[in-house]
C-alpha cells in the first residue's frame, strides 16, 4: 500500500512539473491570443471547428494533453502550417491551451426539448 501512494503521488507531482506551462495560462489571455495569432479563422471563436476550413477538427475541451497539442502546433505537416516559437511564443500557446479547456462543454442533444 506504501509503494502505491508514492507511486500516486510520484505521477501527481510529475504531471504538475510537466504540465506547468499549461496550469500557468491564463485563459482570458488565450482567447485574445486565439483571436491575434489567427486561429479563429479555421477553427471558429470558440475553438468549435468547421467542415470546410479544419475538415471539422474541434480544438476546444480537447483530450490531448497540453505536451501534445503543442507538439503538434509546432511541427504539423498537414493542412495546418507548423507555428514556430518566433511565431506563436510558448506563453501565448499555453495560454490559447487554456482558453480552448475553459470553452463550456456543448449541452447534451438529449436535454434540448426541440430536438427530442
Amino acid at each position: 500500500m506504501r509503494n502505491v501512494v508514492k507511486f500516486a503521488l510520484a505521477l501527481a507531482v510529475a504531471g504538475c512539473v510537466f504540465n506547468g506551462a499549461a496550469q500557468a495560462a491564463s485563459a482570458e489571455n488565450g482567447r485574445k491570443a486565439f483571436v491575434t495569432h489567427g486561429c479563429w479563422q479555421c477553427h471558429g471563436f470558440e475553438g468549435q471547428g468547421s467542415a470546410v476550413t479544419s475538415n471539422g477538427a474541434v480544438l476546444s475541451n480537447t483530450e490531448l494533453p497540453y505536451e501534445a497539442f503543442e507538439a503538434f502546433v509546432r511541427s504539423t505537416n498537414r493542412a495546418m502550417p507548423p507555428y514556430r516559437e518566433a511565431i506563436l511564443p510558448s506563453a501565448d500557446l499555453a495560454d490559447i491551451y487554456a482558453f480552448l479547456q475553459s470553452v463550456p462543454k456543448p449541452k447534451d442533444v438529449s436535454s434540448i426539448p426541440l430536438l427530442k
